[in-house]
């Protein structure tokens, strides 16, 4: 006899369920990341219609037709279905949410979309400053909310939570750790979206906050095992271009010597036999990737330590 679904898992009667997509879109110019939004506030989102033969194929269109931008890499990211993600009244949303890496076009063509720096949403994941620390008042915020905690227990795990996310009490800072990061400063309230006004950042609409720090951790873990970053790079580039994309994906500096060491031992990349004057000292020289290895990579995966 099969089992009833849990209490939580049951939806009532009159409850209406409505699906939508939304895509994190990234791209890297200059060394920025960035993230492409509609009204500055909002990911690209979409009912799903049911003429496509698949989610992907859904996306790909509405997104191209809301944006007139084309995506490249797409991955499926996260479902987002908790019972507060509502609309209206008797419905609730089922977020079916997508990672997408392109170039960034200098043009969208349509009102209201635009690209965003990532970090104007999550500051405290920029760490490329070699001074960057959390800020004081917001280190004060969460230890106050840590005390705050009714018993001994939980003060000593939100402490420890506090510590791990955010690379306090001598702790090493782990990038990969973003999505914690945020629903840390979510459940403290000292974000907008949850009541609060305490934490730097511009908020977004509904949980997209929530949903753009879940793409930056997934693509900064990515990032140690696939050769993503592929596919946000012109085809022909420096090696100082290519080191500076990862490093504003991963929010932090990495080791000139290991980074290209690295490259070079996995032999992704290739020399075009041009050079270019544009980076401001000696004329670099440009590279391409190779992209028989590519296709090998795709298969066996590539790492790319954010080794400093």
């Amino acid at each position: 006899m099969a089992l009833p679904p849990p209490a939580d898992l049951r939806r009532h009667p009159s409850e209406r369920v409505a699906a939508e997509l939304i895509a994190v879109i990234v791209a890297v110019t200059d060394s920025v990341p960035r993230v492409l939004t509609l009204g500055g506030a909002a990911l690209p989102s979409g009912p799903f219609a049911s003429e496509h033969r698949s989610l992907q194929a859904a996306l790909r269109a509405w997104v191209e037709h809301q944006t007139h931008h084309p995506l490249g890499h797409v991955e499926q990211l996260y479902t987002f279905a908790d019972r507060d993600r509502a609309a209206e009244a008797g419905e609730r949303v089922v977020s079916i949410s997508y990672l997408g890496l392109t170039r960034e076009a200098r043009a969208v063509g349509q009102a209201g979309v635009s690209w965003q720096d990532l970090y104007r949403y999550l500051p405290w994941e920029d760490r490329r400053d070699p001074d960057a620390t959390l800020a004081p008042v917001l280190a004060q915020a969460l230890q106050a909310w840590a005390e705050a905690a009714p018993d001994a227990m939980l003060r000593w795990e939100r402490r420890s939570r506090i510590a791990i996310a955010f690379g306090l009490e001598r702790r090493a800072w782990n990038e990969d750790l973003a999505l914690q990061r945020y629903e840390t400063l979510w459940e403290a309230g000292l974000v907008p979206e949850a009541g609060g006004s305490t934490a730097p950042g511009e908020p977004m609409v509904h949980d997209h906050r929530r949903i753009l720090a879940t793409a930056l951790a997934r693509l900064r873990g990515t990032l140690k095992y696939r050769p993503v970053v592929f596919e946000l790079m012109p085809p022909n580039f420096t090696l100082g271009q290519l080191q500076g994309a990862v490093e504003a994906l991963a929010g932090r500096r990495l080791h000139k010597q290991n980074f290209r060491r690295l490259i070079e031992q996995q032999e992704l990349v290739e020399e075009t036999g041009a050079v270019t004057s544009e980076t401001g000292g000696r004329p670099a020289r440009l590279f391409r990737f190779r992209r028989e290895v590519m296709a090998e990579r795709a298969v066996s995966g590539s790492k790319l330590p954010l080794a400093r």
